[in-house]
């Protein structure tokens, strides 16, 4: 289990996803006041609700590698949900009147990196079984 490729990228993704709750994502003031307000997982319902469910379904992927097929329709899963992540982090600054995006918001491309890379890697390895099996 975990000398397969696919389990390391999805472990990568899951630890990527629960560091959004202790990194920003986004730095800025808000239109009612002048403090400095951070944006992370952490901020709004949906995106923390959306992270644990990215998180999540990264670390249970990791312990299915017997079901390749489940496996891989879960990494897909996997970066849709990162896509809808992003476009509510996106939705969440536009509720800032001034800020910058912090370099840990590099962290959710990562995210959906790990998750190719494991689709990559599932389908890689189920192609190897194929061709073992064709042997025999």
């Amino acid at each position: 289990m975990i000398q397969r490729f696919q389990s390391l990228w999805l472990l990568l993704a899951a630890a990527g996803a629960f560091a959004g709750f202790k990194f920003s994502f986004y730095s800025g003031n808000k239109p009612d006041d002048t403090l400095l307000h951070e944006l992370n997982a952490s901020s709004s319902f949906l995106l923390m609700i959306s992270t644990i469910a990215v998180g999540g379904l990264a670390f249970i992927s990791i312990f299915l590698f017997k079901k390749r097929t489940l496996q891989l329709r879960l990494c897909v899963l996997g970066i849709v949900l990162e896509a809808l992540l992003i476009f509510l982090y996106y939705r969440e600054v536009n509720n800032f009147t001034q800020g910058t995006y912090s370099l840990t918001a590099i962290l959710q491309m990562v995210i959906v990196l790990a998750f190719v890379l494991a689709a990559r890697a599932i389908n890689k390895d189920a192609r190897l079984l194929k061709e073992s099996d064709r042997l025999r």
